[in-house]
């Protein structure tokens, strides 16, 4: 391939890649980018919408025009869940046409993020309906299914015993969570939420949302009320990412589920500061499932001596064979991160091992 075609096809992935967020200034911007004229930039544009890529809207030159992708697929199909029962099915005989032709990668990323986000609508949701959603352009498909059941927050807060949805929403972030442990292993949205693009949950009064390469995900309180749950993934056609990958993130040799990220911030409620030991308590329900436990303390401005005493001496003298790793803490969450450390006795061995737990590691 020369050097000049190479650098056109760069030219032209940029511009589907950033086309979405940028619909007014993307000539702008990829003029800007790759130190090109306006007008080179409009003979790679002209070239998209010539391949059915791209849409060119409005008249004249400048502001008056707006450029966005071209659906290469539009779907919606609504389906009886006592008529759909198996996932696997659904897939095979409906939504992989829709999906049309992907890298095998990408195909396998949606092959496991569909039927793990079906099967717990058939299994969870105690719906009678389905509606699937696929739309598909020349850089990414994105996939939404909605189901007018119980709701998947409510379902945790309720099976859980759980005085709020927040909690709940806390629960299903550390992964290994389910309602019917005989029949799943509580996996399949952690895994899913990682492995696309873009993954959200919109149920009751809660958004969920994770963004690839981001630690955390971020909660936000609906400000309507949605009935049953709605999820959404989204993924670029051509993505490098294996699902191989996400799950050698977070297992090890054994290749069991091993780690997992918490955010902190979900156990404030409202205004509250996190200072006590039932708070501490809340945020570490189930992780002694987990072998690594990343707290995310990202947003978190302080905390207090009782929170962190029952997080980083307690709970770690409780379970030595655990490691608790902030990351993302400030200079006053670390302060008194390392006040409760200092205080443990670290016993040793006659040859002067360490025996108790080992001080905990920061990670930036």
């Amino acid at each position: 391939m020369s050097v000049l075609r190479k650098k056109s096809e760069s030219i032209r992935r940029f511009i589907l890649e950033h086309l979405e967020s940028n619909s007014k200034g993307i000539m702008t911007l990829t003029s800007n980018t790759f130190k090109i004229s306006r007008q080179a930039v409009n003979k790679h544009m002209r070239q998209l919408i010539d391949q059915n890529a791209v849409i060119r809207e409005g008249k004249g030159r400048g502001r008056g025009v707006r450029y966005s992708l071209h659906p290469q697929e539009s779907w919606n199909e609504t389906l009886t869940i006592l008529e759909h029962p198996e996932e696997h099915v659904v897939w095979s005989n409906e939504v992989k046409q829709k999906i049309g032709q992907l890298p095998d990668n990408a195909l396998a990323i949606w092959i496991y993020g569909f039927t793990e986000m079906y099967n717990n609508v058939i299994d969870h949701s105690g719906g009678t309906m389905v509606t699937i959603k696929i739309t598909k352009t020349a850089d990414s498909t994105k996939m939404s299914i909605m189901d007018n059941g119980i709701g998947i927050f409510t379902k945790i807060k309720n099976a859980m015993g759980l005085s709020d949805e927040r909690h709940a929403v806390i629960e299903l972030t550390k992964g290994k969570l389910t309602t019917d442990p005989a029949n799943h292993s509580g996996q399949g949205i952690f895994f899913s939420s990682r492995m696309f693009d873009e993954f959200s949950i919109l149920s009751g009064e809660v958004f969920l949302s994770h963004v690839y390469k981001d630690d955390e995900d971020w909660i936000l309180q609906n400000s309507e009320y949605q009935l049953g749950t709605f999820i959404s993934m989204k993924l670029q056609n051509n993505t490098a990412r294996t699902s191989k990958q996400i799950f050698d993130n977070f297992t090890d040799d054994d290749y069991g589920f091993t780690k997992t990220v918490v955010p902190v911030r979900l156990a404030q409620y409202g205004n509250e500061q996190l200072v006590s030991r039932s708070q501490a308590k809340r945020l570490l329900t189930r992780v002694e499932r987990f072998k690594t436990v990343l707290l995310d303390f990202k947003d978190v401005e302080s905390i207090g001596q009782a929170f962190s005493d029952e997080v980083f001496r307690v709970f770690v003298n409780q379970h030595p064979t655990m490691k608790i790793l902030p990351i993302n803490a400030n200079d006053a969450v670390m302060q008194m991160i390392s006040r409760v450390e200092s205080s443990v006795e670290i016993a040793t061995t006659p040859s002067g091992s360490q025996t108790a737990s080992e001080t905990t590691t920061t990670i930036k």
